[in-house]
């Protein structure tokens, strides 16, 4: 079943097309990855399905409902969450609290609630805090859930921004190359984290930058080059596709008969 279709999205910024008339389907469980050469356009379609920014033209529905025109906010409420490029991070806050916060969407307590501390009140804080220290043990970070966030390495970093966004019970997880920085340890602990999540039904977009893992955990691969898309298919077939090796090694490459 389709959970996401965007359907000819263009941006257009100062005369400049980031995007231009781009298809996209996600079929929910799946994980697909978009992939394409650095200002292919990946990171603003990212941005366009989680209301950053309002397509200059085209559609985006999430489970059949229209969504072009919703705030960052509203979208992760309705089972959007994403991770960034560059870490974003409450830098000064315990690892546990940059959790907790992630689920300030889900919570129902209020301002008056939150300044009489109801019984109410105490039993939601507490539920919230049990269910981030779960959320932690699940990537691997109960163990320095006291820690300050910028204390940490940066590969837990990247685990602590991918908490966050679990926190807010996503049902599409868009993951902005997650393994960016990684060592080659950290990039596979990620490829087993990103298999537990969609082993739990969570379906997975990703933008990423290395092959082993694109190859390794989709199952689908949709390329853009220039802002528009030129191949969407299975990892064997996009590999080898003609267009797409010309984007990423250029036309010698393609004489020469070599693949991605």
């Amino acid at each position: 079943m389709k959970i996401l279709e965007g359907s000819n999205l263009t941006m257009v910024f100062g005369g400049l097309s980031a995007l231009n008339s781009v298809d996209i389907t996600i079929n929910e469980g799946e994980v697909l990855s978009v992939i394409g050469p650095n200002g292919a356009g990946k990171t603003t379609l990212f941005n366009l399905l989680t209301g950053v920014y309002s397509p200059t033209e085209g559609k985006i529905c999430y489970k059949k409902k229209d969504i072009r025109n919703l705030k960052p906010y509203e979208i992760t409420k309705m089972g959007i969450a994403r991770t960034f490029q560059n870490i974003r991070l409450f830098a000064d806050m315990t690892v546990l609290d940059n959790v907790i916060i992630g689920q300030h969407c889900r919570t129902k307590t209020g301002i008056l609630g939150a300044i009489l501390k109801t019984p109410a009140v105490r039993k939601e804080e507490a539920q919230v805090k049990e269910k981030a220290m779960d959320i932690l043990k699940f990537v691997g970070l109960d163990d320095v859930y006291d820690e300050k966030a910028k204390n940490l390495p940066y590969g837990k970093q990247r685990r602590l921004e991918m908490a966050r966004a679990l926190a807010t019970d996503p049902e599409l997880l868009l993951l902005d190359e997650p393994a960016a920085g990684m060592n080659p340890q950290e990039t596979n602990d990620l490829i087993e984290l990103i298999e537990k999540l969609n082993d739990m039904g969570k379906t997975v977009l990703l933008i990423e930058h290395d092959m082993k893992l694109v190859m390794g955990i989709s199952k689908r691969i949709m390329v853009l080059d220039y802002g528009r898309k030129i191949a969407d298919g299975p990892p064997d077939e996009v590999k080898n596709d003609e267009k797409v090796i010309r984007a990423y090694l250029g036309e010698d490459a393609l004489r020469e008969g070599r693949a991605c």
